[in-house]
């Protein structure tokens, strides 16, 4: 079986590439080529066009990138075409992703889509789409499910990727002692985005924080989480630089972290936090009136209440955010205790281990009954 794969961000490239690696242990003589980034490269898919000129995010970066982002759409579906692979899976990426469904529909080619749009909090026009252009849909949350089903969209809840997270490689006194930190004071970790676009929104106040928290307490130590190819300026020789999130979120004490992903990979990883995030302000004022739901954190979201703060936009601001992080770095306050407690209910509804091995076997079965 030839695959067609597209995933446009970091995130979707480290999903694609455990997928990749379930469906050859399935199938070993499947091929793989489409979009991603050096993971998926890494399993053996031959990468066509690299996330790096793909993870654009918020509507006047893409309005900026637009004649590249057409350019790039119109070369996908002539290389499907040409190419005309078994099946098409889609991961996440959802503006890109379904547009490129629709284009290709008349080919004919079943398409498989791995972590859905997110549609229940916002968009919810896209479920047309959906329902008319995809013909798998796997969903990672278990609510999920019955949404779709509910809207004429038959889907399969294969459990969240983080659910197969396996143990960190290094132990915290070994990271300390590389990355000369001392095991005995609080760290606070700074996950200002994945994207350039978003670092230089969300470092200025993030920086600024860190340097007057600093003052407040000078044993109190400073992690980044640097994503790659992604430039954090000016940084302090006091603030530690990480480039893999994930060990910045386990080794830390407390974390600020903009909205996204990572805000569920520190509840996974059981490290308190806030949450902040700066748009652009036209693409706030789009967001704010096409969004259906009362949170930006996908663990408020998933809980259906507040369990972490947020601050958005206007509120992103130094006072603010320093105020609400201080409890979280007292390993005896109450807002700690309980934000960890609240942390056990969301790592419960990601399901059980397997996920990737559970998507595999759904697609498999799908392309046996071509």
């Amino acid at each position: 079986m030839k695959y067609f794969i597209l995933a446009g961000e970091p995130s979707g490239d480290l999903h694609g590439s455990n997928l990749i690696r379930a469906i050859k242990n399935l199938k070993p003589n499947s091929s793989f080529f489409g979009h991603g980034g050096n993971k998926m490269a890494n399993e053996g898919m031959s990468i066509v066009e690299h996330i790096d000129t793909l993870s654009i995010m918020g509507f006047t970066e893409i309005i900026k990138h637009l004649p590249k982002m057409l350019k790039i759409m119109s070369e996908t579906i002539q290389l499907i075409e040409d190419e005309k692979p078994d099946r098409i899976i889609l991961i996440d990426y959802p503006g890109f992703n379904l547009r490129l469904a629709k284009n290709i529909y008349h080919l004919n080619i079943p398409v498989s889509y791995f972590i859905l749009p997110q549609v229940w909090a916002w968009k919810e026009n896209r479920i047309k789409g959906i329902k008319k252009y995809i013909n798998q849909s796997l969903c990672i949350f278990p609510f999920e499910q019955g949404w779709f089903e509910s809207r004429g969209i038959p889907a399969n809840y294969v459990g969240h990727p983080f659910a197969d997270r396996s143990p960190m490689d290094i132990s915290k006194t070994t990271y300390f002692e590389k990355m000369v930190l001392k095991t005995s004071e609080p760290v606070l970790t700074l996950l200002p985005g994945s994207r350039q676009q978003e670092v230089d929104r969300h470092w200025p106040v993030l920086l600024d924080i860190a340097e007057k928290l600093k003052q407040l307490n000078n044993t109190l130590q400073f992690i980044v989480g640097k994503g790659a190819h992604v430039s954090i300026e000016p940084c302090p020789n006091f603030i530690k630089v990480e480039p893999d999130a994930r060990k910045a979120m386990a080794f830390g004490t407390a974390a600020i972290t903009a909205s996204g992903t990572a805000t569920l990979e520190c509840a996974v990883e059981d490290i308190p936090f806030i949450v902040c995030y700066k748009f652009s302000t036209l693409s706030w004022i789009i967001v704010k009136h096409s969004t259906k739901v009362k949170f930006a954190s996908m663990v408020n979201l998933i809980l259906n209440r507040k369990v972490v703060p947020e601050f958005l936009q206007k509120n992103m601001t130094t006072e603010n955010i320093s105020s609400a992080i201080m409890p979280l770095l007292d390993l005896k306050s109450l807002e700690r205790r309980k934000m960890l407690n609240d942390f056990n209910e969301v790592r419960r509804s990601l399901g059980l281990p397997g996920v990737y091995d559970r998507a595999a076997s759904a697609i498999l079965l799908k392309d046996s009954e071509i």
